[in-house]
């Protein structure tokens, strides 16, 4: 193995004050070794994609978009009050997945921070509402870091310099412009966090005949970045495309007010089981071909619909990363996972560059927590990582294991709880400093341990006893409510031996 390197940074700038974001603030502050940290935030608000946008913005939708080299996101420019007001102010608006139902897929004592429980009294399952609240209230104490209405549009390397006590300093270019004045500016900083997500970039595979029928039909087809509610659908025949979370919980939405749901899926979702049985919606194969001579929809298996009304792509979203588009080798390839990084993280080529949030499949808030604890050891100098050649060995191992497509930031359970655990562990790692919290350790993110593992495996279980309770399921706020007691389960002696198995 290489050496290792350690690095030193005085100044950071975090793009992004979502869930991601947030946490790397707090993390970043709790160091006490940055002299100047910074949060890029396009929107008016912190929340992220969690800050409903009721506009769906589907005017500029365009497919197939399969490029993931794109331009900086666009906003929606509105009034801000009534338009015959002379006072009247344009507000920037950039659109949000979130749909108005939208209720989370996991349990709300999973899905929070480690310091910040969710509040008692909410469902179990909150809505998009709720979780906005919550990240509201958890950014308070570092809002005085965010400069909102601001946008990235350009990061760029400048220099590396090495220090005679062997530690290396980087330097990072970025450019930023407000969105409702326009006045751009550009700064040096020493690290750069990119926690701006993955969520702005609809993927919409190319079919034969689907750019015809999309010219033929405008309005037909969409993505579900741009669905909001379900009346939208009343009495229309619809193909949903995709059986991730949001195909799923579409699906469900629309089905009562169409005459049928078709959901196109490749395979069975390991989220289906989280879902009630609808016998309106039907589960068919891959679409092969669309025709929009007759408007029917030809599938895999050699089904044909006739008389299809909308077409609803649940295809996920591309990583697109447009501020870094100068940045050699660059980062994005072909949008479907981040190439040239370590342990999901890292940009190996020069680490003062993170990316948080990557993975898929996991429990993103807890996630960010792990890794802002890591990244702010590693900028403070107080841990090490290692050489460039060991990180390209690992994402080499990683591609051999995985693939080196979508599946690359794929952490299916229990990986994901490992790769927490394991980026905990790492920060533990990092030399104490006199001054910090927990005996000069730092702030720390929380280890997963039995009951995490437990809730992480069956909460797709759980969520089906929580939608099964119909209306009634927004007064259930505890797990025990629906017939999910740890204390129970864990006297059993096979789940026991299961979660000492998994925790080493």
């Amino acid at each position: 193995m290489a050496s290792l390197r350690r690095f030193s940074a005085k100044s950071v700038a975090i793009i992004g004050a979502g869930p991601s974001g947030l946490a790397a603030a707090k993390f970043f502050r709790a160091e006490k070794a940055f002299s100047k940290i910074v949060v890029f935030e396009q929107r008016a608000d912190v929340g992220g994609l969690w800050k409903y946008t009721p506009e769906t913005g589907d005017g500029a939708f365009v497919v197939p978009q399969t490029n993931a080299h794109v331009e900086v996101e666009s906003p929606i420019v509105q009034k801000s009050s009534a338009t015959q007001r002379r006072d009247s102010k344009t507000e920037a608006t950039f659109l949000s997945p979130i749909y108005e139902r939208l209720e989370t897929n996991i349990p709300k004592s999973l899905m929070g921070y480690g310091e910040a429980k969710f509040p008692d009294s909410i469902q179990l399952f909150p809505g998009h509402a709720e979780v906005q609240q919550y990240l509201e209230d958890y950014a308070k104490p570092v809002l005085d870091l965010i400069r909102f209405r601001t946008q990235v549009d350009s990061v760029k390397f400048l220099q590396v310099t090495t220090s005679n006590d062997g530690s290396i300093s980087e330097e990072w270019s970025i450019c930023s412009q407000n969105v409702t004045s326009g006045e751009r500016i550009c700064e040096v900083y020493n690290a750069v966090v990119v926690a701006s997500g993955h969520y702005s970039t609809p993927f919409v595979p190319e079919i034969s005949g689907l750019q015809e029928w999309h010219q033929a039909f405008p309005g037909t087809v969409s993505h579900s970045k741009h669905y909001r509610r379900p009346e939208a659908f009343t009495d229309k025949k619809v193909v949903v495309v995709g059986n991730s979370a949001s195909g799923l919980d579409i699906s469900s939405q629309i089905s009562p007010f169409c005459k049928t749901v078709l959901l196109s899926q490749k395979s069975e979702s390991y989220l289906a089981g989280g879902f009630a049985s609808d016998s309106k919606i039907q589960t068919l194969s891959q679409i092969s071909q669309l025709n929009s001579k007759n408007k029917t929809v030809h599938f895999s298996d050699g089904r044909i619909e006739e008389d299809v009304d909308s077409i609803l792509f649940c295809t996920g979203y591309l990583y697109t990363l447009p501020f870094l588009r100068d940045l050699s080798p660059n980062p994005v390839g072909d949008g479907t996972h981040i190439e040239h990084t370590y342990r999901h993280l890292l940009y190996a080529p020069h680490p003062t560059l993170s990316f948080l949030a990557l993975p898929q499949r996991v429990i993103p808030f807890p996630l960010s927590e792990a890794q802002s604890s890591v990244l702010a050891r590693i900028y403070s100098g107080r841990l090490c990582v290692p050489s460039e050649e060991d990180m390209e060995a690992w994402e080499t191992a990683t591609i051999a294991e995985q693939g080196s497509g979508g599946d690359f930031h794929t952490l299916k359970f229990p990986k994901d709880a490992e790769y927490i655990n394991s980026m905990h562990d790492w920060a533990v790692e990092a030399e104490p400093r006199d001054g910090l919290e927990h005996g000069g350790q730092g702030k720390m993110s929380r280890r997963w341990g039995p009951w995490e593992y437990w809730a992480r495996e069956n909460f797709p279980a759980i969520r089906k006893a929580f939608v099964a309770k119909g209306e009634d399921r927004k007064n259930v706020t505890t797990l025990e409510e629906i017939g999910f007691d740890f204390e129970k389960a864990s006297a059993q002696p096979d789940s026991l031996k299961a979660n000492e198995e998994r925790l080493g």
